[in-house]
């Protein structure tokens, strides 16, 4: 009995738990015995039914409701379907209606149909003519009337006919003139109007600067209506000369631009490298078409053709102040010549011998002097066409991996390798040709300075030994 006890004890302490973990109960509803427990375990059963009940309840009273929107929507279709068919059965009763209008049309115009059918579709034609010339940019609308003839499905009038016959007189006498007239340009002020001149059909350009043009046909895609625009880059040369000449003439006969592509050939100099990406910027590091090899030639011919001109100036001034020594007897430190002198003036008591020597050591230190830098310039002369070389090779090696990788098809592929090939080979020359210049003219001034020390030591010794010789 005892044993029971125990057991039904432990069994009553293990619901009393899961009781309170479940269940917050009060401090005032504390379960003091088992019937305590069995009650309680009865009400939370029989409101968790009550719960469910009320639950399935409300999930049946939804299911109805949704059934009806159900209903509903079907309900919906079924009217659309009946009106869609309704609408359907107008549609063909329509279509039918329009074929038997048009086919008493044709009958109506008999012969005359195939005339405005034709009249249609060369209007048509030379719409999409008018559209592409640069014309229109001083006539934007003229091509209406074209466009509606060539759209209609009526007879056109005589007056559309006309307005046909009007416009291709308008075209051919537009062709042979030189117009200036006011247009929008998009990205000059905004697509403010600009004072433009108007060669033929030929090419555009500002009255007040002489900016070429290009012109856009009217399309969809051009919903702003502007048809002008400034070419981001210009010719330049001769061609914008002439068409300044154009825009400020008054009268008379002027040399004027005439694009035969009207236009395309214009457009084709924004594909024209400027100088910087053709042979890049040593000041800037920026690489050209000649890459590494292009930068460093230009470096040294920068350096070079400096060095060169330093060279130049100082010996030209070391001429100049040797010739005026010359022409004094009082010797000077600051040129070569008179330091020459002053050595003999320390040696004019020795005999002719010695003076001889003293006067050559003298011209052995000013030498040097006279060559400084030359050396370097002549080996930068040789060294900017190896370089040129060098360039030219690697380029034909990037030509021909392109070749290997992408196949012929594309030329563009193999224009990079190319153009490095030929850019390095031409700076190459263009640096040594001016850098050997440099050199011969300096060490031809290097020479004649030269010449003029020996030819004057030799005029000292010659009266030292005079004098010498009178006992003078």
């Amino acid at each position: 009995m005892s044993k029971t006890m125990k057991i039904f004890t432990k069994a009553a302490t293990a619901v009393v738990a899961s009781a309170v973990m479940f269940s917050a109960v009060p401090a005032s509803a504390q379960i003091t015995s088992v019937s305590d427990l069995l009650n309680k375990v009865r009400q939370d059963a029989a409101k968790t039914e009550a719960e469910n009940r009320e639950r399935e309840a409300r999930f049946r009273a939804r299911a109805n409701e949704q059934q009806g929107l159900l209903n509903q929507a079907r309900g919906e279709l079924a009217t659309l379907e009946r009106k869609a068919s309704s609408v359907e059965s107008s549609f063909s009763a329509n279509r039918r209606t329009i074929d038997r209008l048009e086919g008493e049309l044709r009958a109506a115009q008999g012969d005359f149909g195939e005339v405005f059918g034709l009249a249609r579709s060369k209007a048509g034609e030379f719409k999409a003519l008018l559209d592409n010339s640069l014309i229109t940019a001083q006539y934007p609308t003229r091509t209406e009337v074209l466009g509606r003839v060539a759209e209609s499905k009526a007879l056109p009038s005589s007056d559309d006919l006309s307005a046909i016959y009007q416009t291709m007189l308008q075209e051919i006498k537009a062709q042979r003139q030189v117009a200036t007239f006011s247009a929008p340009v998009a990205n000059v002020n905004d697509g403010a109007e600009q004072s433009v001149t108007r060669v033929g059909p030929f090419s555009i350009f500002t009255a007040d600067s002489a900016d070429f043009l290009g012109y856009s046909a009217p399309s969809e895609e051009n919903s702003s209506g502007i048809l002008l625009a400034k070419l981001p880059k210009q010719p330049g040369g001769q061609i914008s000369s002439a068409a300044s000449s154009v825009a400020k003439s008054s009268g008379g006969i002027v040399y004027a631009p005439i694009d035969p592509t009207r236009g395309e050939l214009l457009k084709s100099f924004e594909r024209v490298p400027t100088a910087v990406e053709r042979f890049g910027n040593p000041l800037t590091f920026r690489k050209g078409h000649g890459g590494t090899i292009g930068l460093i030639i230009l470096w040294l011919a920068g350096i070079g053709i400096l060095l060169g001109v330093l060279n130049l100036i100082r010996l030209f001034m070391t001429k100049m102040a040797v010739g005026g020594q010359k022409r004094k007897a009082q010797p000077s430190k600051s040129n070569p010549l008179g330091r020459v002198m002053m050595a003999y003036e320390g040696a004019a008591n020795k005999d002719a011998d010695t003076v001889e020597l003293k006067l050559d050591e003298a011209i052995l230190r000013e030498s040097p002097k006279f060559e400084l830098g030359l050396n370097l310039l002549k080996l930068l002369a040789g060294i900017a066409p190896l370089l040129g070389l060098l360039g030219t090779v690697t380029g034909m090696i990037k030509t021909f991996q392109a070749m290997m990788i992408y196949g012929t098809g594309d030329p563009q592929l193999m224009a990079g390798g190319i153009s490095e090939a030929l850019v390095t080979t031409m700076l190459g020359l263009v640096a040594a040709i001016p850098l050997l210049i440099l050199h011969s003219f300096c060490s031809s001034l290097a020479r004649s300075i030269q010449g003029t020390l020996e030819e004057q030591s030799a005029g000292i010794v010659a009266r030292h030994v005079e004098t010498k010789g009178t006992g003078v």
